[in-house]
């Protein structure tokens, strides 16, 4: 956004990923009136939206639904969650050492890389 500037910005169309119409369309972001919705609102841009995969829209409106915003501020939730690093438990990837139609698999790269862990 920084590079970007405001107008830019306001002109990306942002619309609430937690509130999705019968149509399979989004709702713009923001509330008019007194309006009533189901979801506390997950705001991104029109684009994103279209780009992300069903669950990574649940993930994103879960994540906004935990933090749950209770004070004058709207709180903030990552849209993406954060991948967990090999050495913190995450997930290394089965094409390490795997078998495959039983043919074996491996990767030496990740071999040496991840020594110790598998």
């Amino acid at each position: 956004m920084a590079k970007k500037g405001l107008r830019a910005w306001v002109k990306e169309n942002w619309v609430d990923i937690a509130n999705k119409r019968k149509d399979g369309s989004y709702p713009k972001c923001g509330r008019s009136g007194g309006e009533k919705r189901k979801n506390y609102p997950k705001c991104v841009p029109i684009a994103k939206a279209r780009a992300m995969s069903k669950g990574q829209r649940a993930g994103a409106v879960k994540r906004k639904q935990a933090v749950a915003n209770t004070g004058p501020k709207p709180s903030r939730a990552a849209t993406f969650a954060k991948r967990k690093k090999a050495s913190e438990g995450g997930y290394i990837g089965p094409a390490i050492n795997s078998t495959y139609a039983g043919k074996k698999l491996n990767n030496p790269s990740y071999s040496k890389y991840y020594k110790g862990m598998i």
